[in-house]
């Protein structure tokens, strides 16, 4: 597959200028953590006729790409936690990454790299994440697909502070992570889950979660606050100010409510939520002004998940391709 490179490198780049820099949609995550879900090309499919134009996989395997070959889907590729420390040791290994699963795929519209999702939480050692994304982003130089931008996957605990312009970085690894997407010119993808802020905090009143509100419900500075989500989204952007790399934009590379596990989580609660977001986005937040990238966490309902039964239940769709509630892309 190897002589195939530069082909695949200027179909990928082509694809990669057809994308609109405005955001005219929403992606939705491609979880494979299910019993009898579609074929990969059927997937493909389905989101090709419900208008979804974005999609994040993590699980990069070859009948994934290939049934992703040409269909245009501007993508997120997750390189996986359990491979941190060996992009993180060796440039040979980002090489070979790198060219296995970007350079020889053809006709590929890979937007970003996610070098790590939820570090430590969903395993990997943070120390891993920096080096591993300088190993890869210094391949795709090399592979000449320096227009991929590289990033990480963070979620809403990496940042302490309220109201949100009081965001900063918890996390001691973040602010040189910060630094260095700004000094390559990529986003932090950040998984923002008004859901989890909601169960965690008694005092936050469910229409606040679910975009219902009525009016404003936090007040900072000259800023309103009328949903958590926009709150959550602009503690980041403050966080990434105080760690001086206030250029970085954030792609919201998750988001989404369960539609069962507890009694918040219901279909309606669900179909809620993620039409209200997707209905949002095109407004950004108080802070950022303008359309966000963001993605639905997740396509299927993943029964074989652990964890709590909500985990199972994030899911647009059944199984068998069904609706698991109405959603309007």
């Amino acid at each position: 597959m190897a002589k195939h490179g530069a082909f695949a490198a200027a179909l990928v780049v082509g694809l990669l200028a057809a994308i609109p820099a405005a955001v005219e949609s929403i992606g939705v995550c491609y979880g494979v953590n299910g019993a009898r879900l579609p074929s990969a090309s059927e997937v493909v499919q389905l989101y090709k006729s419900n208008g979804i134009t974005g999609m994040r996989v993590y699980n990069v395997n070859d009948d994934t790409l290939k049934a992703l070959s040409g269909s245009n889907l501007g993508l997120i590729l997750d390189t996986g936690n359990t491979q941190l420390n060996a992009l993180a040791s060796s440039a040979s290994n980002a090489d070979s990454w790198v060219k296995a699963n970007v350079q020889s795929q053809q006709g590929l519209a890979i937007k970003y790299i996610a070098v790590g999702n939820e570090v430590p939480n969903q395993g990997g050692n943070t120390a891993d994440v920096l080096p591993a994304m300088k190993n890869i982003q210094a391949a795709l130089v090399r592979a000449g697909l320096g227009g991929i931008k590289v990033s990480t996957a963070v979620h809403s605990g990496v940042t302490q502070g309220f109201p949100p312009s009081q965001g900063t970085f918890s996390a001691a690894h973040m602010p040189p992570i910060a630094q260095y997407l700004a000094s390559i010119g990529s986003p932090l993808l950040a998984n923002i889950y008004p859901y989890f802020s909601f169960k965690g905090t008694p005092s936050i009143d469910i229409k606040y979660a679910l975009f219902t509100a009525p009016g404003t419900v936090v007040t900072d500075g000259r800023n309103s606050y009328q949903n958590l989500f926009d709150a959550l989204v602009d503690t980041m952007y403050s966080a990434l100010e105080s760690a001086g790399a206030g250029s970085v934009p954030i792609v919201v590379s998750e988001s989404g409510w369960p539609s069962a596990g507890d009694p918040d989580a219901t279909a309606a609660n669900a179909q809620t939520y993620n039409q209200n977001l997707i209905n949002h986005v095109g407004k950004g937040t108080p802070k950022r002004p303008g359309a966000i990238e963001a993605y639905i966490f997740a396509m299927f309902n993943e029964n074989l998940k652990g964890g709590l039964e909500t985990e199972k239940h994030f899911g647009l769709f059944n199984s068998d391709k069904s609706p698991a509630y109405s959603i309007n892309f």
